[in-house]
């Protein structure tokens, strides 16, 4: 039973990697939304990325509604693997851009000690955010620690994107 949900989830992950892989990079237009109905604080940061504050990590922020659902199960990954992804550089450029010091604030700006969480829409537009959280989260459930989830990562990345954002190295 165990091996059959270890399957299913593998073969999820694969997949949202290859779906993933066909939406283009980063883009630097932001189109405008219209959730004045929405009881979550939302803001825009300087980036031009929306930030929206929710209840916890379990209720997505409004900007994901009208989006294509391999989005909203890329931000649900994002948040279920948050610990991992603070080790891991994104190769976007948002290090720059947006300021950006790990992979997890491209979908993530903020878990709060309340539980809160503070989602970053930057993710929404970037093919290669999602494809390291995706690739970040599919070798952690492999087993793979931080650090070599991290060195798979770096050397995939490094040439031909990029720079990295200025991410620690795991220890471990």
């Amino acid at each position: 039973m165990k091996s059959k949900r270890k399957h299913k989830t593998w073969a999820f992950l694969a997949t949202m990697v290859l779906a993933i892989s066909g939406l283009m990079g980063c883009s630097t237009q932001t189109e405008p939304m219209d959730h004045a109905e929405e009881k979550h604080q939302q803001t825009n940061h300087i980036s031009g990325d929306l930030r929206e504050t929710t209840a916890n990590a379990k209720t997505m922020p409004s900007f994901l509604k009208d989006l294509d659902p391999k989005v909203t199960q890329v931000y649900q990954i994002a948040a279920q693997y948050a610990d991992t992804l603070d080790w891991i550089p994104c190769y976007c450029g948002c290090g720059q851009s947006a300021n950006h010091k790990s992979n997890r604030e491209c979908f993530i700006h903020e878990i709060k000690k309340d539980g809160k969480v503070v989602w970053d829409s930057h993710g929404t537009q970037c093919g290669t955010c999602m494809d390291i959280a995706l690739e970040s989260a599919m070798l952690k459930k492999q087993g793979k620690s931080n650090k070599e989830i991290r060195q798979f990562i770096d050397s995939k990345y490094k040439k031909g994107f990029a720079p990295p954002t200025p991410t620690p190295m795991p220890h471990s």
